[in-house]
């Protein structure tokens, strides 16, 4: 399905995202940044408070450890709920009528999880893939190759 005028264009990673608004026609995408937002990249090891936990085994020799968490996926993980909040609350404040999402599959996943039915309604497009330093005309070309309308069957 081709992207309408005035769609919203969702394209994040877990450390940055940025919304588009379609200024085009479904002929012509013409993609005009709206707001974007980024932060730090920060390593585990800025994350963490503590060594993982350990748990006496009660048969055998030694201890054994608990699995250290990713801070740095939980926060992925945070960063891509809250722009599903976003996207939530503009789907219900009547601000698109059309949502397309760009986002690394571990991201889409997350923010599939967090979507309002009626933002859910409105999408017309996700693509797997990690798109926010990428300049603009290579996220419309992208678009384009993913909404194309198929061409009919040869008889």
């Amino acid at each position: 399905m081709p992207l309408a005028n005035n769609a919203l264009v969702l394209v994040t990673d877990g450390r940055k995202t940025l919304y588009f608004r379609n200024e085009g026609d479904i002929n012509q995408i013409d993609l005009r940044t709206e707001a974007h937002d980024e932060r730090e990249a920060l390593e585990n090891k800025d994350l963490r408070t503590d060594a993982p936990g350990t748990v006496q085994q009660s048969a055998g020799y030694g201890h054994s450890t608990y699995e250290e968490t990713d801070f740095k996926q939980l926060e992925e993980d945070r960063w891509a709920h809250s722009a599903a909040e976003e996207v939530n609350r503009r789907a219900l404040a009547n601000d698109f009528d059309a949502l397309a999402i760009i986002a690394p599959p571990k991201t889409l996943g997350e923010l599939r999880k967090k979507l309002h039915k009626e933002a859910e309604k409105r999408v017309v497009c996700e693509i797997p893939k990690e798109m926010t330093g990428r300049p603009i005309p290579d996220i419309e070309a992208l678009i384009v190759g993913h909404t194309a309308p198929e061409a009919p069957a040869a008889v």
